[in-house]
């Protein structure tokens, strides 16, 4: 905002990060002017809605004799064809010299980034939000390195979880229902959603195990075919739900094969249906283990998202890497060891096949997971 007018700043990441509060903070704090909009509930047959906002940004410049104004629209995914509108409003005003500086905010990144990409390369700039970190959750709601493991970093649900049951109503309606109905269903054509709805039922239920999707067939409700569940983890996944990482390869046709390793974005995802309570679950190594786990992958995923590196895992026989980072030709495998488990053999062979850069153990014989937690994995490389 403060310097001259270049790119549009799109704020992109899943539902209930805190996109729109960041910004309305900023707006708080800022001497400049600003119209600010929500497309939430805007008619899809209302066309003209973004022109006639963009005219009433323009209308307020000009009355209030500013040099330099800002405009602000949320859910901008919601508009039809919003990309196009935008190009020819932005290249107006760039024709025009009006300096009109514009934030896009929208939790469908698939969406968004298709709109990007088909009309606005070139002229927009992306800030990407995820899911709270474990120091977010600790210094703003006081959390426990425990009850980040098992509630997640979802700052809404943090008053909530000394009720369980408020807790995982919360997680239900307010992220799941909300993404897969409003993001997913109405914004793509979804043939089967009884079957969208239990591929991530199962994926979350499975969190940092490998399952092919002829397994999940096997356990669902709803005939489906293989490919019709791997494009329903990809909308999933671009939705900040579960993800499917692939096996590490140098071959990408070997990647695309192989079987998924499930995992989602926030642990709160695989945990609010969980029967196992957080004090049930402490006292059970084994099942937390998976927990302990499937924390580290969300915040891996989290990071991955946005600081745009690739995550796989990495399995040869009984030899396995629980997580390999590839950002550019640099490679990093992760090991994750919880208090009951395990020998790190994978790890050795891994480093004797791909040279990477970087090997680190999470766990009592490596780097802590608290200290994991706090840091982006980036850092060590």
């Amino acid at each position: 905002m403060e310097e001259p007018r270049h790119f549009i700043e799109v704020v992109v990441g899943p539902r209930q990060v805190g996109k729109t509060t960041l910004v309305k903070q900023v707006l708080n704090s800022t001497k400049m002017g600003y119209h600010h909009v929500a497309a939430d509930n805007v008619p899809t047959n209302q066309t003209n809605w973004i022109s006639e906002v963009w005219n009433t940004a323009r209308s307020k410049m000009r009355a209030s004799g500013a040099n330099e104004y800002l405009l602000v629209i949320d859910e901008i995914q919601k508009i039809p064809n919003w990309s196009e509108v935008v190009k020819k409003e932005w290249d107006d005003d760039t024709f025009n010299d009006v300096n009109i500086k514009v934030i896009l905010l929208g939790s469908s990144r698939v969406l968004l980034e298709k709109g990007l990409a088909d009309s606005l390369a070139g002229r927009f700039e992306e800030i990407r939000m995820s899911h709270w970190s474990w120091p977010e959750m600790r210094d703003s709601f006081g959390m426990t390195l425990e009850e980040y493991i098992y509630y997640g970093g979802y700052p809404g649900a943090a008053p909530l979880i000394s009720d369980t049951d408020r807790w995982s109503q919360y997680i239900e309606s307010a992220i799941v229902d909300a993404t897969i109905n409003k993001d997913i269903l109405q914004n793509h054509v979804v043939t089967k959603p009884a079957l969208l709805r239990q591929t991530f039922e199962l994926g979350s239920s499975f969190s940092s195990q490998e399952l092919s999707v002829t397994k999940i067939m096997g356990q669902m409700q709803d005939a489906g075919n293989t490919t019709t569940i791997s494009s329903y983890l990809q909308l999933l996944s671009d939705a900040g739900l579960l993800t499917g990482l692939q096996k590490f390869a140098n071959d990408k046709a070997r990647k695309r094969a192989s079987t998924p390793k499930f995992q989602v974005h926030n642990s709160a995802l695989k945990n609010y249906l969980s029967p196992l309570s957080l004090e049930n679950a402490l006292i059970q190594p084994k099942q937390w283990g998976r927990f302990y786990e499937s924390a580290i992958g969300a915040h891996l995923v989290s990071k991955a998202f946005e600081n745009r590196f690739d995550l796989f895992y990495w399995r040869q026989g009984n030899d396995e890497v629980d997580y390999v980072i590839q950002k550019r030709d640099c490679l990093m495998a992760i090991e994750v060891k919880s208090n009951h488990e395990k020998t790190t053999t994978g790890l050795q062979v891994f480093k004797e096949k791909f040279s990477p850069k970087v090997s680190l153990i999470i766990g009592p014989e490596g780097i802590g997971v608290e200290e994991f937690l706090s840091h982006d994995p980036i850092d060590y490389l």
